[in-house]
């Protein structure tokens, strides 16, 4: 479908919802609640959400596929600035990202790309090759609630091996008034950042209208060291001061402004719901490193020895500038049908994403007889889109069971425009003798502007074609609910330069819920899923040197990986609020992408490798999930509220070298805390702890062990009336640590006989963030 289509019929979409406003104003007085579709929620008063007088928890869903329902009450206290910030707190989700960001989900700890992330139940596109979607560009002032799909159903996209994510945002059918968002943060350096926002829900033009926005700012000063040898110590226990190669101190700093703006309109009347929306996320940054070389692992000495030069040790000044502008935008329309034949649901939807980055890298080499000056530059342009648009139709089959039958067409275009350009050039000796690595800056020493040449990317343009079909059964009988269901994906695939592909696979799901007691139930599903190859896999470019000294070779023939999965769960309710619930999970994964050798020599010449990535092995993801989620009222202290939850995570893959786990995949994550109410002085304080396990990398070239520090954070709050509160919130306050141990090998030969070409030790800090935010409602 042509872009010209696409936006035409989205100003259809708009065309519709006018005229059916119109002719709504002319129908009687619609009703406040919507149709009992599955998340639908009572309409809440704006006071309701700024004054929070009890203890949010986490909710039980009825629905039959096993579903974690986290609402915004579960979040808000601990304010967190994102999504992501917000999953931190829910069951075996984990992030390998930099201390105090949130940004790849990593559900049941798999890579983010086996995570299905949806907005309002619809796929976004990102600028990841993987498909996935980074959490940190939704802004968690806009999130209503949280849900989290452990299997799949017919209904859904199979790209779920690990499971969905769904973030929904507000909508006029669950919000009535409106607040303002006030508030700052402060830094471990001193710096501040606004947070500012205002949501309003009500009546117009006979529906309902919700309008959000939101400016957050956003901030990440961290300080790194890396210590590197030539030898570890698994082949020398001396090796810290016998291989000592150099030291690197690090700051790295992140600074931006995140803009976001989402509005809802519905309207029902007669047999009719439509709802059109959409939301726009716009995040400015820079990312500024300055980095500096040594040759000793403490202090910190000017140029290394030479010609003029009057304290030696420094060996690089480096200093790297990214300069980040990323867009989302995304609209919707759904019309809902009830009519003598069933219910039909038409959905359409089109979103961006667009990625801009300038990056610079100069740097001076005084570990030579002449010092060099470097200078690069990457230019990075990523233009991805998607339209999509399903139909489904259920009809009753009587005796508590009806018939679901659907379809799914989406088109996704993937643009990329990468440029790089370098200078170099040999500098006079006396700078060794005159420079000041913390008063001067490499960049000051680049004269001649930057040209960009031809893109240097592996690809330029991808286009994806999807067609699904589904069907599906679900019915009730007594206290089991029940549903059976199979989807068909057909997948078309065009890279600029190849030949088109197609494939197709069919998806079978099955799911049930056992009502033991009014308290009690267990859930039971499987399914199977799928993960399409990365885009930068498809290509016939070889990059050189991409896996150490190795080669690294497109393949357009790759397969989808796919996997049988099950859930087994039991949740019991505590009371009128609390839930503990623990699930076992287990996916057996086939067709797995991995690197394999070609056998052909590399461009770096003997002793390397052109390698590729093939479907060539099978794995295995298995552990265990208990949440818990309550007040203490059974022990008489109904103002207590606890929560907790702990998953164990394992499996297993062999690969070139043999048995490990999924790469990054950390072997436990938990997270605990308790908000105590006080209702008498309109008061409440709370507690959060969290701790994942460590984490390991494999591939080509680089073995990585990463670890994590523990996080805690604390808030304390004071309500006045029934429409303002005022909250502090104190986070990373242990001083979160991010370590990693890099074993590099030139070559496969070198890895697979331990003849290490670097061991490296990285840690990375940041500090403590505060904030104070009050909200008003009116």
């Amino acid at each position: 479908m042509t872009t010209t289509l696409k936006l035409l019929l989205t100003a259809g979409i708009g065309s519709l919802a006018l005229g059916l406003a119109t002719t709504a104003a002319a129908q009687p007085a619609p009703v406040d609640q919507p149709a009992a579709d599955e998340g639908d929620q009572d309409i809440q008063t704006s006071s309701d959400i700024v004054v929070q007088g009890g203890i949010g928890f986490r909710n039980r869903s009825d629905t039959t596929v096993p579903t974690l329902v986290y609402d915004t009450d579960y979040f808000q206290r601990f304010e967190p600035l994102t999504a992501g910030d917000a999953l931190k707190r829910v069951p075996s989700v984990t992030f390998l990202s930099d201390v105090i960001e949130s940004d790849g989900a990593r559900l049941r700890g798999m890579d983010p790309g086996y995570t299905q992330i949806l907005i309002n139940g619809d796929r976004v596109p990102g600028s990841q090759a993987d498909r996935s979607f980074f959490l940190d560009r939704i802004p968690a002032e806009l999130i209503s609630r949280v849900e989290i799909v452990r299997s799949n159903s017919a209904r859904r996209t199979g790209d779920a091996m690990a499971g969905t994510l769904n973030i929904v945002l507000r909508d006029g059918f669950q919000l009535d008034g409106g607040y303002v968002r006030l508030g700052g943060l402060r830094f471990d350096d001193g710096e501040l950042k606004p947070s500012v926002g205002l949501v309003y829900g009500g009546e117009f033009a006979g529906g309902r209208l919700l309008l959000g926005g939101n400016i957050q700012g956003r901030y990440n000063p961290k300080q790194k060291t890396s210590l590197r040898y030539s030898d570890s110590p698994e082949n020398n226990s001396n090796y810290a001061t016998a291989n000592f190669v150099d030291r690197e101190d690090q700051s790295d700093t992140r600074d931006g402004m995140d803009y976001a703006f989402n509005a809802t309109w519905g309207i029902e009347f007669g047999g009719t719901k439509l709802e059109v929306g959409g939301f726009y996320v716009q995040t400015t940054r820079t990312e500024s490193e300055r980095s500096f070389e040594y040759n000793r692992p403490t202090g910190t000495p000017g140029p290394v020895s030479g010609a003029n030069s009057l304290n030696p040790g420094l060996l690089t000044d480096n200093a790297n500038i990214n300069r980040i502008d990323q867009e989302n935008f995304n609209v919707t329309a759904k019309v809902k049908q009830d009519w003598s034949l069933g219910e039909t649901t038409l959905k359409l939807g089109y979103a961006v994403f667009s990625d801009n980055q300038n990056e610079t890298e100069d740097e001076i080499d005084f570990n030579r007889a002449t010092p060099r000056f470097t200078s690069d530059l990457t230019y990075t342009r990523v233009m991805s889109n998607e339209f999509s648009a399903s139909l489904d139709h259920e009809v009753d089959l009587g005796k508590d069971m009806n018939l679901v039958l659907g379809g799914f067409w989406q088109d996704k275009k993937f643009d990329t425009d990468v440029r790089t350009v370098r200078q170099r050039f040999n500098l006079t000796n006396p700078l060794r003798a005159t420079w000041n690595q913390f008063s001067q800056d490499p960049r000051s020493l680049l004269t001649i502007p930057h040209n960009l040449g031809a893109p240097t990317g592996g690809f330029d343009v991808v286009k994806e074609g999807r067609r699904d079909v589904f069907a599906l059964v679900e019915g009730e009988n007594g206290i089991v609910s029940w549903e059976a269901g199979v989807r068909y994906e057909h997948t078309s695939v065009a890279i600029t330069g190849l030949a088109d592909r197609d494939y197709g696979i069919f998806l079978p799901s099955a799911s049930a819920k056992i009502q033991l007691t009014a308290s009690d139930r267990i859930t039971l599903s499987g399914a199977r899923t799928v993960r399409r190859p990365r885009l930068d896999y498809l290509t016939n470019v070889t990059l050189e040197e991409e896996l150490g000294d190795n080669d690294l070779a497109g393949n357009p023939n790759l397969r989808p990986e796919s996997a049988w999965g099950a859930d087994l769960g039991y949740e019991h309710r505590i009371g009128n609020t609390g839930v503990v619930g623990v699930n076992f999970f287990y996916r057996s994964v086939t067709d797995l992408i991995e690197m394999a050798n070609t056998g052909a020599q590399g461009s770096a010449g003997s002793g390397t490798f052109v390698y590729q990535p093939r479907n060539t092995g099978n794995g295995n993801v298995y552990g265990v999930e208990f949440d818990l989620s309550t007040d203490l009222r059974f022990i008489g202290m109904k103002n207590t509220g606890v929560f907790g939850n702990f998953s164990y995570l394992e499996s297993d893959i062999d690969d070139a070298f043999g048995a490990r786990r999924f790469n990054g995949q950390s072997k436990y994550v938990f997270n605990v805390g308790f908000i105590q109410n006080l209702p008498t002085v309109g008061s409440a304080f709370g507690v959060t702890y969290r701790k994942q396990g460590s984490a390991y990398d494999r591939t080509i070239g680089e073995e990585v062990n990463t670890t994590y520090g523990a996080d805690l954070e604390v808030f304390v709050e004071k309500r006045f009336g029934k429409n303002f509160t005022i909250r502090a919130v104190g986070s990373n306050l242990l001083d979160g640590t991010k370590d990693e141990v890099f074993n590099k090998f030139t070559t496969a030969a070198d890895q697979t006989g331990r003849n290490f070409d670097e061991y490296e030790v990285e840690s990375e800090r940041a500090g403590p963030v505060f904030q104070v935010i009050a909200r008003m409602a009116f």
